[in-house]
């Protein structure tokens, strides 16, 4: 448990707070800087190429990087750029630093993934790992925290130092906990792990069904959750709702997020993937098409279906993987994985930017939105029917 919380509280620096932290503090920053809606479409879609690059680097050197000290190192920067965030006025030197902490993000996530399925139980990965993916819902209920109690006192500036001062915490136990992994890794006889090569990699992703379905996944999940808290905030202030109601918002999508990443990793461990996945993609659903029926009495809906999907979808899916593959190789397609996730929101955030652009309006946006997520409903019945009758086929043959 230490170790997955740990761990989660790295995924509340490198995406809690390197992702989300500015697309929240986004329309309070308006009043000193000069940015508009275009410059968030930018900024959401820089990160996302940036989050895919690293995701990609990951996949490529992964297996010849140390994850203990790729873990520290992410950290370290991310912590120092946070800090750094605090101090700049220049929107182009902004989308740099955001640019740099979505790529460290991406292989801070990677180096997790390693870890917990090399040192953690087998029958509790997905547990585990949908735990420590929660901590990205940590990020977002602090991120609501600063924006109602932080930054009214003491502006936006403030809310950068509060994350920097969380990073450097979590950097210091991050290196406790490396250091006894790193001695039970010394104590290990033999090391099991296997890693592919480049194109071996790109083939499996290609051709194998469990590669392929969960990168796939990923891609939707990324259009439909990228997209919808990049511009969440920008939509109620659209709607001219309170800007209060977007903190509340964001608090109750960390809240579901931290209880989610549990009961759906347990559910994924005990009763299998495919039906955590349906439970999950069709509450989101659900939330989302009310939300665009009445957005201002369904926000929070809309919110707690949000964390009730998105955080717990990275511990299931590569707990899903690690079924089939090593803890090294594991890491490797799910940093493919993270590829795809960020190409789904490069897109999702550049089709919005454009839609806003030539409507006006985000509605048709989340309209999008909606038809993605019911189509990852759909997606999850698939997985689940079709698993279904292989097991049926498998304990038949077995049987003759």
């Amino acid at each position: 448990m230490r170790m997955a919380v740990t761990f989660g509280f790295n995924q509340v620096i490198s995406h809690g707070f390197g992702l989300f932290l500015f697309a929240a503090l986004m329309p309070l920053m308006q009043a000193n800087i000069q940015i508009d809606s275009w410059y968030l479409a930018i900024a959401g879609a820089l990160t996302q190429i940036a989050y895919l690059a690293g995701a990609m680097l990951l996949g490529v050197i992964g297996p010849r990087v140390d994850s203990c000290r790729l873990l520290l190192v992410c950290g370290g920067i991310t912590t120092v750029l946070l800090a750094t965030m605090a101090w700049l006025s220049n929107p182009f030197i902004m989308l740099g630093v955001l640019a740099i902490m979505a790529s460290s993000a991406a292989m801070s996530w990677g180096g997790i993934v390693e870890l917990v399925t090399r040192h953690g139980r087998a029958d509790r990965t997905a547990t585990n790992l949908s735990i420590v993916s929660s901590g990205t819902a940590w990020g977002y209920g602090f991120n609501g925290l600063i924006i109602l109690l932080v930054v009214p006192m003491l502006g936006w500036r403030s809310g950068w130092m509060v994350a920097a001062a969380v990073g450097l915490l979590t950097w210091i136990a991050t290196y406790r906990l490396v250091k006894r992994l790193r001695v039970d890794r010394d104590t290990q006889d033999v090391d099991v792990t296997f890693a592919m090569g480049t194109k071996e990699l790109f083939k499996t992703v290609l051709r194998e069904r469990t590669a392929f379905l969960s990168c796939f996944t990923l891609l939707l999940v990324g259009m439909t959750t990228i997209t919808f808290s990049t511009w969440l905030n920008t939509y109620l202030a659209e709607l001219e709702l309170p800007s209060a109601l977007g903190g509340y918002t964001w608090g109750v999508i960390g809240a579901t997020g931290m209880i989610a990443g549990f009961a759906a990793g347990k559910i994924s461990d005990r009763y299998g993937h495919a039906i955590a996945l349906l439970m999950i993609f069709s509450a989101f659903a659900a939330s989302v098409i009310a939300f665009m029926y009445d957005p201002a009495r369904f926000v929070m809906v809309a919110g707690f279906g949000y964390g009730l999907m998105y955080f717990p979808i990275w511990g299931i899916i590569a707990g899903w993987v690690s079924k089939q593959y090593s803890s090294k190789a594991t890491m490797q397609i799910n940093g493919i994985g993270m590829v795809a996730f960020g190409t789904g929101g490069a897109l999702g955030n550049l089709l919005a930017g454009a839609l806003q652009g030539s409507t006006g309006s985000l509605t048709l946006t989340y309209g999008v939105i909606v038809a993605i997520s019911i189509g990852l409903a759909l997606l999850a019945g698939y997985i689940y029917v079709s698993e279904r009758k292989v097991k049926k086929t498998w304990v038949g043959g077995a049987a003759a």
